[in-house]
């Protein structure tokens, strides 16, 4: 399984950006695919401008709250982004969803300067999106 280390090891490697944004879609394509059911209305995130889906699932582990996340996208840039947020997030608690900083880890990659606007916003939402399910399921424990 990758990890966030693996992949920012693998960022340090590639100094073009043609190389990096190759490296994202391949990410992007290891990501688990999303069955047909899950490309559904609540699992759609909004503010983006390709379509996105996340859908959650609560797991525990032993005692620990934790969520787990599949996601998918019809843009391929979109589906390795979504790659590099479940290595984040998905597995975690909601109290460690909350102290990860995604954007500040897609910063130090060098995406603020490399993303349209369009995905800027689109990354945001779906970083929004996980934390406050997050945030809701640490109401709701």
């Amino acid at each position: 399984m990758t990890t966030i280390d693996d992949i920012r090891d693998n960022f340090a490697l590639l100094d073009d950006w043609d190389d990096r944004y190759r490296y994202v879609i391949e990410l992007g394509r290891t990501l688990e695919p999303l069955p047909e059911a899950d490309h559904s209305p609540e699992n759609k995130v909004q503010g983006c401008a390709s379509q996105v889906w996340l859908s959650k699932q609560l797991a525990r582990d032993g005692g620990d709250l934790m969520l787990k996340y599949r996601g998918d996208s019809d843009a391929h840039i979109v589906r390795g982004l979504i790659a590099i947020l479940l290595t984040l997030y998905s597995g975690k608690s909601p109290q460690q969803i909350l102290a990860t900083n995604a954007i500040e880890v897609f910063d130090e990659f060098g995406f603020r300067e490399h993303l349209t606007p369009q995905r800027s916003n689109g990354l945001r939402s779906m970083v929004e999106r996980i934390r406050n399910d997050a945030r809701t399921a640490l109401a709701e424990a």
